[in-house]
């Protein structure tokens, strides 16, 4: 099984950039998923072609930050909610169905679609503040276990607004 997840960063990241698993920049998490082996292509280069008109349809849209929750076991996961956007929720559904292409297995089915609750969790003193505004400007997938590594995350491919790279 390959680890994947598409990210919307809100914090500037460069094509291929490998970081710890503890050290994620701030992002909104899309859509985490694994893929098996059975995709012949390189599954990276799959679902960028499958993604890449409406991922470039949402960059530059603006995102504006709600108010603060927990998730995860007894709230203890502090995050920065986002509110409902329809091009944010398009993207979504258009990368689940991405993935669901190339018989992706969707990690958190539960918290998908209609139950998709867009965040950016807060990390090491770093957050986003209720009012704020992001852009989607660094659109990216990611491999969560690159060369079977878990400890490293690694962008495969990266969409901003300016230009796509790989």
């Amino acid at each position: 099984m390959r680890n994947l997840i598409w990210v919307a960063f809100t914090e500037p990241v460069t094509p291929r950039l490998v970081f710890p698993r503890s050290d994620w920049p701030l992002h909104i998490t899309l859509l985490r998923f694994d893929v098996g082996t059975e995709v012949r292509a390189d599954v990276a280069d799959v679902l960028a072609d499958l993604a890449e008109a409406p991922v470039k349809g949402a960059l530059g849209t603006e995102l504006t930050v709600g108010e603060d929750a927990g998730f995860g076991h007894l709230g203890s996961i502090p995050v920065s909610l986002i509110h409902h956007n329809p091009l944010l929720q398009g993207l979504h559904e258009e990368i689940v169905e991405a993935a669901n292409s190339v018989g992706g297995r969707i990690a958190t089915p539960n918290y998908v679609l209609d139950h998709y609750r867009p965040h950016i969790s807060h990390h090491d003193g770093k957050r986003a503040k209720p009012g704020d505004v992001v852009v989607l400007d660094h659109i990216a997938l990611v491999d969560m276990a690159p060369d079977g590594d878990h400890t490293i995350r690694r962008i495969l491919r990266l969409w901003t607004q300016d230009t796509h790279s790989g």
